[in-house]
């Protein structure tokens, strides 16, 4: 699996970027450590997003399952 198949690798993969560069500028004002936070964080609304649509679709299937037939 490739890392644009797993969003928690990506994720990993940003954060340590952002580490990185935090080090490497030695600010978390620099602009390019805001753009890589802004990276970062884009990445884990998408995943919460994700995650939570799963969750919800798992409730509701899960819920339609246990509806007892008239």
């Amino acid at each position: 699996m490739n890392n644009s198949e797993d969003p928690q690798c990506s994720i990993e993969q940003e954060r340590q970027r952002l580490y990185r560069m935090v080090e490497q500028y030695g600010a978390v004002r620099n602009p390019r450590v805001i753009r890589q936070s802004m990276v970062l964080d884009e990445l884990i609304n998408n995943y919460n997003r994700s995650h939570r649509t799963h969750c919800l679709n798992n409730q509701m299937l899960s819920k339609s399952r246990n509806v007892p037939a008239e």
